[in-house]
């Protein structure tokens, strides 16, 4: 018998609200008729899908929202009892729609089952009763569809069931849950498609961490809650507090943060709340002015146990979206309005904790730290035997990092890369118009780099890119062909997220503008010699500025290429676009 195996029979404890034995077979999926030994595979979602739609003809559509790289179909489930299952109809009703989408991560499975789960007993009226005719739920069960595929029993070693799993990227090997905001993935591309037609008020992002072993069973963050509209800040705040509080009536320990060591393997170090950049999806959702949750059950529990904490955070959540939807969707309609007004007023891009710490209580288990003789370094063993309560910092003091003055107008995307940047824009659904005129002389602000600096690894594929400098006033030629992108839209924050380089998750410092920020010209030295023999006699301030540059600079005195870099720079020959930013500002609408 398997470890999971043993747990078999504590189900009727572990899923409280579970019907009996005697559950309809083509409703049950394999990791409930397994006792949540095991997880289907891919195949086991398309028919599930298509047997409850059949089953349930009133409430429930199946349908393809996408197409994975090695062909399979992306599956979605609508489900409502308000007759409610198009995006349209959800529009015209005003229902709030929650996405929910499990194995963005394919091995972090705990989404897909507990959803199906928890999809009949809501159909059924046996859990969340009345909710379906006030809501629309939009459920996913596997985002990664060729990530499930790659199936094995050690993809996740860190992980307590079930005995095989999926793979956490896709198959080309992208992470999903660092493309939301970059949006190369075609399963991510689908994604936004998919949210851009039906709008969620809230998107539920299931998964299982890694991490120490502890008590703890599950972690619920919500954003807006550090970030993001104010109003809708306390939106967010009830949320995660309401669901927690669900969550511990039913014998979980909720934390409301990522249970992750602010220093690795050291349970000592404690642990630190942020906010995700936009990569993530609790990163961007607040940025259109929606509420995300991540959903993170503890690895090391036991898969019955992880599969019942998920199932119960869904039936919470929907329940709360029933109550509560009505008022989410208006206070984001004002949240839409107030971020149409954001020109000119400073927006946070990133968020960090403060140096400020608070003691907490952690539900753990005694531990020892020594040396290795494997690897040499200290290991940290735990006795899970022997519960013990850690009394550890938290730092959960949040603020803005680098924050910028949102232009009054908006950004301008030169011809040259209006093309790829407005197909991005438009999978995001943020507002652009192409121009048809050129802009002689405009008025702008350009973004000029003292520093370029390149990852010296790849992330995702990408050479990432890190600039400083700052915006300054400057008169260019915009050429007719451009794309403008209005700050006085709802989802100016996301825009600001994009094209603002210093952003974390721009598509700048993706590395998509690299070519800017590369030399291309040169100068032969004995040419430059020349020249800066002719500048020197004939600018006497730049003579005295040379000299002055040798005196006082030892690296530059001790450069050759430096010193005829000074001269080439000021010289016509220059490449003036060197390290300019090709995306500008603008104060007003040019259109």
């Amino acid at each position: 018998m398997t470890r999971f195996a043993l747990f078999a029979p504590l189900l009727l404890w572990l899923l409280p609200s579970a019907p009996a034995p005697a559950a309809e077979p083509a409703l049950a999926a394999e990791a409930e008729r397994s006792g949540f030994v095991r997880t289907g595979r891919y195949a086991e979602v398309v028919e599930l899908c298509a047997a409850f739609a059949e089953a349930y003809p009133d409430a429930v559509r199946c349908f393809d929202f996408g197409t994975s790289p090695e062909g399979r179909p992306m599956k979605a489930l609508a489900v409502s009892r308000s007759g409610a299952l198009d995006p349209q109809a959800a529009r015209e009703r005003g229902l709030p729609v929650v996405l929910m989408q499990g194995g963005i991560h394919a091995g972090e499975i705990d989404g897909k089952d507990a959803g199906f789960l928890a999809l009949r007993q809501v159909l059924d009226g046996e859990a969340a009763p009345g909710s379906l005719e006030r809501l629309v739920w939009l459920f996913v069960p596997v985002f990664s569809v060729d990530g499930h595929e790659r199936f094995g029993a050690w993809n996740r070693p860190n992980q307590r069931g079930p005995e095989q799993m999926g793979w956490r990227t896709t198959a080309q090997n992208y992470n999903l849950n660092r493309d939301y905001a970059k949006a190369e993935a075609p399963e991510m591309q689908a994604m936004l498609r998919l949210v851009e037609a039906w709008d969620p008020i809230a998107t539920i992002d299931l998964h299982a961490t890694n991490g120490a072993q502890f008590e703890h069973d599950i972690a619920i963050q919500v954003e807006p809650l550090h970030a993001g509209d104010e109003a809708l800040r306390e939106v967010g705040r009830a949320l995660r507090d309401g669901v927690m509080h669900d969550l511990a009536e039913q014998g979980s320990l909720p934390l409301p943060f990522y249970p992750s060591l602010a220093e690795y393997d050291n349970p000592e170090s404690g642990f630190e709340d942020g906010v995700s950049p936009p990569r993530f999806s609790t990163g961007y959702f607040p940025l259109r002015n929606r509420l995300a949750m991540l959903v993170e059950t503890h690895s090391w529990k036991e898969y019955p146990e992880r599969v019942r904490a998920t199932r119960n955070t869904i039936v919470s959540v929907l329940e709360h979206a029933a109550r509560e939807g009505g008022d989410w969707l208006r206070i984001a309609g004002e949240a839409d309005a107030r971020a149409a007004r954001l020109g000119g007023r400073p927006v946070p891009l990133d968020y960090r904790a403060t140096e400020r710490e608070r003691l907490i209580d952690f539900r753990g288990y005694a531990w020892t730290r020594e040396p290795s003789d494997v690897s040499g370094a200290p290991m940290t063993r735990y006795d899970e035997t022997t519960p013990q309560i850690w009394r550890v910092p938290l730092r959960d003091e949040v603020v803005p990092g680098r924050s910028v003055e949102a232009p009054t107008g908006g950004y301008l995307v030169p011809p040259a890369h209006a093309s790829w940047v407005g197909a991005k824009l438009a999978l995001h659904g943020i507002e652009h118009a192409r121009l048809d005129r050129a802009l002689p002389r405009a008025r702008l602000e350009t973004f000029r780099a003292d520093s370029a600096e390149l990852s010296a690894t790849t992330l995702e594929g990408r050479q990432t890119l890190a600039l400083e400098g700052a915006w300054a006033p400057e008169r260019r030629d915009v050429p007719a062909g451009a794309l403008f992108v209005p700050i006085a839209q709802p989802k100016a924050r996301l825009a600001m997220a994009l094209l603002e380089p210093q952003a974390p998750d721009s598509f700048a410092a993706w590395g998509m503008f690299n070519n800017h920020f590369e030399r291309k010209e040169y100068m032969e030295a004995y040419v430059a010699e020349a020249v800066a023999r002719e500048m020197l006699a004939a600018d006497p301030g730049l003579k005295r500025e040379f000299e002055r540059r040798l005196r006082e600079d030892e690296a530059f005195a001790a450069s050759p290429r430096a010193r005829l870099d000074f001269f080439y720079r000021r010289h016509s020959a220059w490449d003036e676009r060197h390290n300019l930013y090709p995306v500008y500002r603008t104060g007003a609408d040019p259109r």
